[in-house]
């Protein structure tokens, strides 16, 4: 187990017109020892060329990386005691299973009984054990990736690396193979940072998440802090499965009474009461244009609203329906703005129909529509 360290850490490319072009600008991150950590963040967000300065597969253009207080700037990768997982399986396709685990470790001339100890404790761990001299070709997608995982498992590094390792994977392959990576963490309590672009990957498994966009951390948490409390617009629309519905509008005061209004070109305005601390930080922002957010599950269909929450019900039409099994979802429009409602899957719903929904309003957000930050 290592500590990972890194101190303004910037990576500059330059284009093909010679402009410089930045992937990563100023990151500090502590992952601590034995932690899971994931860096998520849409295409181009710099999680990968991340994950590769720290690894050495990229020079560092500015800033610093450190491997339990060892500073690895210009270590080549075979001496910073590390081990990555690609997202293609990169494995020999002329070596059986075992050879493509021990290959490493025979290049680091490790006596023969150490090799095949490590080997077959690793396959064991991974259920290859059956399958140890069998070639790639002979593999399904998730074998592979498992002896992707197991070659790096033998070398015992301070260090584990997992670019995307799940995304060439269906979508059962990927829940299974997901629970494997976590069980592993959690049997060898190893360092572990992970990068993917898949949101729910990132909520399942890491101890605390960084999202990423354009280079920058956005926010740095545990994965229901990042949930329950995203830090500005952008967190909120990434984290979550369906993302959390955003309303544009302003806050309207009538007494002492406090409303978030929702313009409509086609009719009146949508005005939704507020309370407690959503209408405190209303109250003092009212000069200025807000985004108020909330969650699927908390716009309820108001036949069944839950009774604690403070709501005021108010019509809208049904653009779509997608039953989900255990859960509805539903399209709705609501004042010109789309937003999804997450029912309970026993009533029946169809296209165009009018429905009466609640907003729960204890549980909405609140953005400044300017610098996109989190009020509440």
């Amino acid at each position: 187990m290592a500590h990972v360290l890194l101190e303004n850490l910037s990576k500059i490319f330059l284009d093909k017109d010679g402009k410089s072009v930045t992937a990563v600008n100023g990151l500090f991150l502590a992952v601590d020892k034995g932690e899971f950590m994931v860096l998520v963040g849409p295409s181009g967000c710099g999680k990968s060329t991340t994950l590769r300065m720290i690894a050495g597969l990229e020079s560092v253009s500015t800033g610093s990386v450190s491997i339990d207080g060892r500073p690895v700037n210009g270590v080549p990768p075979k001496d910073r005691d590390i081990a990555m997982v690609f997202q293609n399986y990169a494995l020999y396709p002329h070596m059986n299973v075992y050879e493509n685990m021990a290959f490493g470790l025979r290049i680091r001339n490790l006596p023969t009984k150490e090799v095949d100890s490590r080997v077959r404790e690793a396959s064991l761990m991974l259920g290859l054990d059956d399958l140890l001299e069998r070639k790639p070709r002979a593999l399904s997608g998730g074998q592979r990736q498992r002896v992707a995982v197991g070659r790096a498992i033998v070398r015992k590094p301070k260090v584990f690396l997992f670019d995307e390792p799940l995304s060439n994977l269906d979508a059962k392959m990927r829940t299974s193979m997901r629970l494997e990576i976590s069980r592993l963490h959690a049997k060898l309590g190893a360092t572990m940072i992970y990068v993917t672009h898949d949101q729910t990957e990132a909520m399942t498994m890491g101890d605390r998440i960084c999202v990423m966009r354009s280079g920058a951390i956005q926010q740095l948490s545990d994965p229901l802090s990042l949930y329950q409390k995203p830090a500005n617009l952008f967190v909120a629309g990434f984290i979550g499965s369906p993302e959390m519905n955003q309303f544009k509008g302003g806050v309207v005061s009538m007494g002492d009474r406090r409303f978030f209004e929702i313009p409509c070109a086609s009719q009146q305005a949508l005005r939704i009461p507020m309370t407690g601390d959503r209408a405190r930080a209303a109250g003092s922002n009212s000069d200025r244009p807000l985004v108020m957010g909330i969650r699927p599950e908390d716009v309820h269909d108001a036949r069944h609203r839950p009774e604690t929450s403070f709501v005021l019900p108010f019509d809208c039409s049904v653009e779509l329906v997608e039953p989900m099994g255990a859960e509805t979802l539903l399209h709705l429009n609501i004042a010109g703005t789309s937003c999804i409602a997450r029912v309970r899957p026993g009533e029946r719903y169809s296209a165009g129909q009018r429905l009466s929904v609640a907003f729960d309003m204890d549980r909405s957000h609140l953005f400044d529509a300017a610098t996109e930050e989190a009020l509440v």
